[in-house]
């Protein structure tokens, strides 16, 4: 695993606004104002929209987001999951299925407790970005591969079904209480005057100077497409009898959390086995 980097935590609106919650297929405008609403309430601002089924800017969206509306207008919009993903970090799918391949799951707490790292660590320009699916199917398994973990919320066992309004509202909810830990409940107060001494030294000995940026996640899609190519030219990945070869390959990466030069180390090499294979 990458040793997260000790990039100092940046603070509000800056911190939160790049925490991204993408919606994919939404099919009904109203859930998608009553999203931006709980985003806003928690200080969340960047929504994604990825083939909606739905007209996003209704009147029923503009009432059911209570004043929010602006980060409706302001939404991205975008055809493929990729183009939303495309300067993320850290990729969390919000997922109520047990999937056939196992994958990294964490608990909506557990990603509280990780969040303000991974935010210093995809660096100023990158986001995290939390996915949730289709009202009625979720997301599948293709969408839930392009994830570095899965959260599950732990539910009534009876009863499990989430709106996907009140899914948006806990993981933002978690998102602030991981920012509220960090620099403490009182918002005025300097960083510096609220951490504590010891959980400031417990910081400094876990935390590594990292020397590269970490890996976006386009970067990751790009190698694993030229992965999937060299190994295809070489013989040792049959499309026809795929053995969830490349998704085993995806989850191996996404995993690693490379930094942008072990990106381009592998695809170095790679582009050196295409060479003598192509000999």
């Amino acid at each position: 695993m990458v040793p997260h980097p000790s990039a100092p935590h940046p603070t509000p609106p800056a911190w939160l606004e790049r925490v991204r919650i993408v919606l994919v297929g939404t099919s009904h405008p109203g859930n998608i104002g009553a999203v931006a609403r709980a985003m806003k309430t928690m200080g969340l601002r960047e929504l994604a929209l990825v083939a909606p089924r739905c007209d996003p800017y209704t009147s029923e969206a503009v009432a059911r987001a209570s004043g929010a509306d602006e980060l409706i207008h302001a939404a991205t919009r975008h055809q493929r999951l990729e183009e939303a993903l495309s300067d993320a970090g850290w990729v969390v799918g919000c997922s109520a299925r047990t999937r056939t391949m196992p994958w990294p799951m964490i608990t909506p707490r557990r990603f509280s407790s990780r969040l303000a790292d991974e935010v210093a660590a995809a660096g100023e320009e990158a986001r995290v970005a939390i996915l949730f699916g289709r009202e009625d199917t979720g997301l599948t398994n293709d969408e839930l591969a392009h994830c570095n973990a899965h959260v599950h919320i732990p539910t009534n066992p009876e009863f499990g079904s989430l709106n996907i309004a009140a899914a948006v509202q806990l993981m933002a909810y978690e998102a602030r209480q991981a920012w509220l830990e960090a620099v403490g409940d009182d918002e005025s107060t300097p960083l510096g005057e609220r951490l504590d001494a010891d959980q400031a030294l417990q910081t400094a000995m876990e935390s590594v100077e990292w020397d590269n940026p970490r890996a976006s996640h386009a970067d990751v899609e790009r190698l694993i497409e030229h992965l999937e190519r060299t190994l295809i030219l070489t013989g040792f990945h049959d499309p026809a009898q795929p053995r969830q070869l490349i998704p085993r390959l995806r989850r191996l990466l996404l995993r690693a959390r490379l930094d942008q030069m072990e990106t381009n180390i592998l695809r170095g090499i790679l582009t050196s086995v295409e060479r003598l294979a192509k000999r």
